[in-house]
């Protein structure tokens, strides 16, 4: 049996080294592709507390191990940001943060530096106190371009690294709350051709942005409108239906998917000639029954698209920018909807820590805790995720919990609760024997 009240005291005595190892991260940018300052911390903090081997992998990866057995189970955390938009936005200075007796201010804070280090003093109390199992190892993973491409990261991890855990807990910030799944999301480009005319007679021509326009009003429809049998345009509400998705009770738990235009583009000889091209990116969020095929068939079925036939491309787009370190892995702006079930023995394992630390309901500092105990303590992100490949595209096991706030992602003033950080470490280092018992 575990002595939760020494793992609570030893995850509360590393308060202070975790805020500083935090701060030490954010204190440089750590944008997509550009993370070599926050991997080169992590690194020295793994190897100063401990672990057992400390490796940066071919893409910019740094993965820390405990123990020596032959099965791994897995902490991730994306180690870079989004950038700091707006500086007028920001009441503090993005990267120097700030702290005080119950917060940490920073870009990354939240978003999601914490669950590196919530994670990395975790597997020192695991070590601490023996309570990795017998035959297992851990591996605590700061994984580099998830902003910009979720899930590469660990394509490259077990495609090219070999590594394949027995699962993986995601770091992301839960609101104090254990997340078992999200939607999944992919980047849909629609291109329509036109021809090109003076302006002072556009029936001369063939203006793409008026083709565009109809098209979008599909797009929109299929956002908007409802299932009814009457309804020309079937809207994405359908999924929820079991009429039209098997999968319409874990559609219902992660809720209904989404399409939306994002950006929008066109070519033209000048101001004073009609459009020869336009083109819009689509964000589109799916929901479980969902698959990119159905996504982009469902684009090319609208009547608009229909209507002008060979003039209009659907397509997905794809991912080659350069990590850090150079390496390119091409992939597909794919990111499967994934769910782990809720009678999975790693959600059950994960649900028995937290409770026998914390108990049933959502904990935090005093001024998030009106807002957590209205939910449940187990839910789902409404964002995605590294589990889009972890789970999405390679079948392991992945479940969520991680310091810090969604809301706080990707805003202005970004910061964390200093608890969040004690919280998440502590059932981080009581989980690995959970599921082994």
């Amino acid at each position: 049996m575990m002595d939760f009240e020494k793992i609570k005291q030893a995850a509360g005595s590393y308060e202070a080294d975790m805020t500083r190892f935090l701060r030490a991260i954010v204190k440089n940018p750590g944008e997509s592709c550009d993370e070599k300052a926050h991997v080169e911390t992590i690194a020295a903090e793994m190897k100063q507390v401990g672990f057992d081997e400390v490796k940066i992998n071919a893409q910019g990866n740094v993965m820390g191990f405990m123990g020596n057995g032959d099965k791994i189970i897995a902490f991730d955390a994306h180690i870079d940001t989004v950038g700091i938009g707006n500086p007028d936005n920001w009441s503090f200075d993005p990267y120097e943060g700030y702290e005080n007796e119950t917060e940490i201010g920073g870009r990354g804070v939240s978003d999601q530096c914490g669950g590196i280090v919530s994670a990395v003093y975790g597997a020192k109390i695991m070590k601490e106190q023996q309570l990795i199992p017998e035959g297992y190892k851990i591996m605590v993973a700061g994984t580099v371009q998830e902003e910009d491409c979720d899930g590469l990261c660990w394509q490259y991890m077990i495609n090219e690294d070999k590594i394949r855990p027995e699962f993986v807990v995601s770091t992301e910030p839960t609101d104090g709350g254990i997340y078992r799944g999200q939607r999944g999301r992919m980047e849909i480009r629609v291109d329509v051709k036109g021809v090109s005319c003076h302006g002072s007679a556009p029936e001369r021509g063939d203006n793409a942005i008026y083709k565009m326009a109809d098209i979008l009003q599909d797009i929109r429809a299929l956002n908007e409108n409802d299932d009814a049998d009457e309804t020309p345009i079937k809207g994405l509400v359908k999924m929820l239906n079991p009429k039209y998705n098997p999968d319409y009770e874990e559609a219902r738990f992660l809720v209904r998917g989404t399409v939306t235009a994002s950006q929008i583009f066109y070519t033209s000889p000048s101001r004073c000639a009609v459009a020869d091209s336009c083109a819009v990116s689509l964000d589109r969020r799916m929901t479980f029954g969902e698959t990119w095929e159905s996504c982009l068939d469902e684009i090319r079925a609208l009547p608009s698209v229909q209507k002008y036939g060979d003039d209009v491309q659907v397509s997905m787009y794809r991912y080659d920018r350069p990590s850090y370190t150079g390496c390119v892995y091409e992939i597909e702006c794919y990111f499967p909807t994934w769910a782990i079930p809720k009678d999975h023995a790693v959600t059950k394992a994960l649900e028995s820590a937290y409770k026998g630390l914390y108990g049933e309901q959502r904990i935090g500092a005093a001024d998030t805790l009106s807002m957590r105990q209205a939910r449940p303590l187990t839910d789902k992100w409404t964002f995605s995720t590294n589990g889009v490949s972890i789970m999405g595209r390679n079948n392991i096991p992945c479940i969520g919990f991680g310091p810090g706030a969604e809301a706080q992602a990707h805003a202005p003033n970004e910061m964390t609760w200093k608890q969040d950080l004690v919280t998440c470490a502590a059932v981080y280092a009581a989980l690995p024997l959970s599921y082994s018992l």
